[in-house]
């Protein structure tokens, strides 16, 4: 049987693929989460976000993840507010949120946070600590490593403006 270069190709690819979603979630998700404590303000906390250019925070008492603040939360719960410098993060966080072991694979975790609308999905080791985070950023970035020429050597859109900032987009 006669096999095309084309037809190579196209396993490479299914290949690489198959390997990303496979990528378990502790080789891509922030090692060092931004953890607050429940009783912190929300002001501290989106401070905190902004220093550290991340979308979240995870949000534990007595050692223990209890919720996930994230920007969508600020927009949502708290932006427009009467009294809210004052709030703490328990008070608008998503509580108990879903979360995923270190060992679960990209594509699962792609799975959970396209069927229930998740940017980010805290990682917890067995004892339900909070270890890491994995964003949609981090995903976007792998698959950007993984082919570079197809998406980094697109052509400009003319009718889009690139974005100057990080904001931009």
């Amino acid at each position: 049987m006669n096999f095309s270069e084309f037809e190579d190709a196209y396993d490479d690819v299914q290949n690489v693929g198959d390997t990303i979603l496979a990528t378990p979630v502790s080789e891509l998700m922030a090692h060092n989460p931004l953890i607050v404590e429940a009783d912190t303000t929300v002001v501290s906390a989106v401070n905190a976000m902004n220093e550290h250019h991340v979308g979240c925070v995870l949000v534990q008492k007595d050692s223990k993840l209890i919720g996930i603040f994230t920007e969508r939360d600020a927009l949502r719960r708290v932006i427009f507010r009467e009294g809210n410098r004052s709030w703490t993060v328990e008070a608008v966080m998503t509580r108990n949120p879903s979360t995923l072991p270190p060992t679960a694979s990209v594509a699962f975790a792609l799975n959970k946070m396209s069927l229930d609308g998740y940017r980010h999905i805290p990682i917890v080791d067995r004892t339900g600590k909070a270890i890491g985070v994995i964003s949609v950023k981090d995903i976007v970035k792998l698959v950007v490593e993984a082919f570079p020429e197809g998406v980094l050597n697109l052509p400009p859109d003319p009718d889009h403006a690139c974005p100057k900032t990080a904001d931009g987009g």
